[in-house]
């Protein structure tokens, strides 16, 4: 048995010699499903919301796009259901997928009541944009580009103003708190000023976002590691569909510069995949063209630099002109004038890098995990909504959406308040010389990239998996005291459980491309899930019923 599969706590400690908080709820997670789930608790009683970093460090503030739903009249949720679906590939939950699109534009009419602004045209109607993947204009925005800032901006201040909840910055979830019977009951914390504390809850919800910051090449922000994948897994949740990584086809490509969003509104608005000699990369190869869905284009932007031998392509917005982009996209063109481009006038460098964990805690439609008094929502939980390949600006919405369902189910679930118990963790060292964690994680991250990215290989999956059985000989088995430590960690823990997963899948299917097995699987589409412990993967059906709770 690996190294991975042995429940084990990042450090020794015993509970009741720590300081102890308690509250009704606490969400691990401070982005738009953790915020929206704590306005829904707070109606029930006291709420402890836990930021890693900064309130406003997290997926959901970078989103540029906006979010999907079918308000307009001429829209419809059915409509919205198929396209969602389609870019699913066969893997999306029909039922999960449903309850998106259906009460998704109650949650937009919440956001308003909440103060959120969205951009509107001249006369006053709500101005809707197409991205890839839609049949219809379905997209609202804020500011052009800057949808997650104002979406996170209004939830804040929401949260904020409500009675009974509280914002902790700065406070990493190391473990999750089970009993003897599996229950969850609250979490491991640290804080750089008051150390380590046990916070009891009768419910715990992770939103603590994905795990884009184990791929050397990424959109995602430094906070992305896939903590609350890895407690889930440690605590000996279901985990789901991890193979499942969505690379954005449009990242800015400059060397050495970090991989900065470039929105898919702006092809949205006309701009195209080109390559260094203007040819259209995307002419012919789709239907809908540069609109077609994230994985449709990455895979055509792959293709073509492998056969041309060119280290990037090229966006094309000169359509817009300088004026007009700066107009429609104005952080994206502060963004880019900050490397000496001008998106309205010259081409934008682009490669593709990984940008939402598609996998992860494997919930019903309300949230629940396979553990009790633990749920899921937003991009850390697998619920069926996204499939093989999210459809563009579903994301938002999903943490709207599940976000308020979780708590909705632990209310009805009526969890007994929690019982401190006598918690004692004895952490099995080895005798190892001192990491050097910056060089675990930066090899850690081009093998990633490099083995289990877009394009994949059994052969080079199977090498994966021996180079993190042996760092995780090393890192597993020594105690840190600091984030930067538990972070390492976790991504070693994801990474094996994404190669894992992305090994079993012998199949080529949505965001990824299996050159040893090119075609779809033709017994049908399937879910893989582990557990803890198990030595081989869990294949579940599309449509089945969720493993037993």
């Amino acid at each position: 048995m690996s190294i991975f599969d042995e429940r084990r706590y990042l450090i020794p400690f015993r509970s009741q010699l720590l300081p102890q908080l308690f509250t009704d709820t606490l969400i691990v997670g401070s982005g738009v499903a953790g915020l929206r789930a704590a306005l829904e608790a707070a109606k029930h009683g006291d709420v402890f919301v836990l930021a890693k970093e900064s309130l406003d460090n997290s997926n959901s503030t970078w989103a540029q796009g906006g979010i999907a739903a079918a308000t307009d009249a001429s829209d419809s949720t059915e409509a919205h259901f198929e396209d969602t679906m389609r870019a699913g590939v066969g893997l999306c939950e029909p039922a999960a997928v449903r309850v998106l699109v259906e009460e998704g534009p109650r949650e937009i009419e919440q956001l308003m009541r909440w103060g959120m602004r969205v951009d509107r045209k001249q006369d006053g109607s709500v101005s809707l944009g197409l991205e890839g993947g839609h049949g219809h204009p379905r997209i609202l925005h804020s500011d052009g580009d800057a949808t997650g800032r104002e979406l996170m901006r209004a939830l804040a201040a929401a949260a904020r103003a409500t009675a009974g909840i509280r914002l902790f910055d700065n406070c990493f979830a190391i473990d999750l708190c089970t009993d003897a019977k599996g229950r969850v009951a609250g979490a491991l914390t640290w804080h750089p000023r008051y150390g380590l504390q046990v916070i009891w809850a009768r419910a715990t919800i992770l939103a603590a976002g994905g795990a884009g910051q184990v791929y050397r090449e990424t959109s995602n922000p430094r906070v992305a590691t896939g903590d609350a994948i890895a407690m889930a897994w440690r605590a000996g949740a279901v985990v789901r569909d991890l193979e499942f990584m969505q690379f954005h086809p449009t990242t800015l490509y400059v060397a050495g510069a970090p991989r900065h969003l470039v929105s898919e509104a702006v092809r949205g608005e006309g701009a195209v995949v080109v390559d260094r000699t203007g040819t259209r990369i995307m002419a012919g190869r789709h239907p809908q063209e540069d609109l077609a869905p994230r994985d449709v284009v990455t895979r055509a932007i792959v293709e073509h630099l492998a056969s041309s031998g060119d280290s990037h392509a090229f966006l094309d917005a000169r359509a817009m002109g300088s004026a007009g982009f700066a107009s429609r996209f104005p952080g994206l063109a502060t963004m880019l004038a900050g490397y000496g481009i001008d998106g309205g006038s010259e081409l934008i460098p682009i490669h593709p890098a990984a940008h939402y964990t598609i996998g992860g805690v494997e919930t019903d439609l309300d949230g629940r995990t396979t553990r009790v008094g633990l749920y899921a929502c937003g991009e850390v939980a697998s619920n069926g909504v996204h499939g093989a390949n999210r459809l563009a600006s579903n994301s938002l919405l999903e943490g709207l959406v599940f976000g308020r369902r979780a708590v909705a189910a632990a209310l009805k679930d009526s969890l007994p308040d929690p019982v401190p118990m006598q918690w004692e963790s004895r952490v099995r060292t080895q005798v190892a010389g001192e990491l050097d964690l910056g060089d675990v994680r930066s090899s850690l991250r081009s093998a990633m990239w490099r083995n289990v990215g877009i394009v994949r290989d059994g052969a080079k999956l199977r090498d994966c998996l021996d180079m993190f059985s042996f760092w995780g000989r090393y890192a597993l088995g020594s105690v840190f005291e600091t984030p930067e430590g538990w972070e390492t960690q976790n991504l070693l823990t994801v990474g094996h459980l994404m190669t894992r997963a992305a090994a079993q899948r012998c199949e080529t299917r949505g965001t990824h491309v299996r050159v040893d097995w090119p075609s779809e699987d033709s017994a049908g589409s399937f879910h893989i899930s582990w557990r803890i412990g198990e030595e081989s993967a869990q294949r579940s059906p599309v449509g089945a019923e969720a493993a037993t709770r």
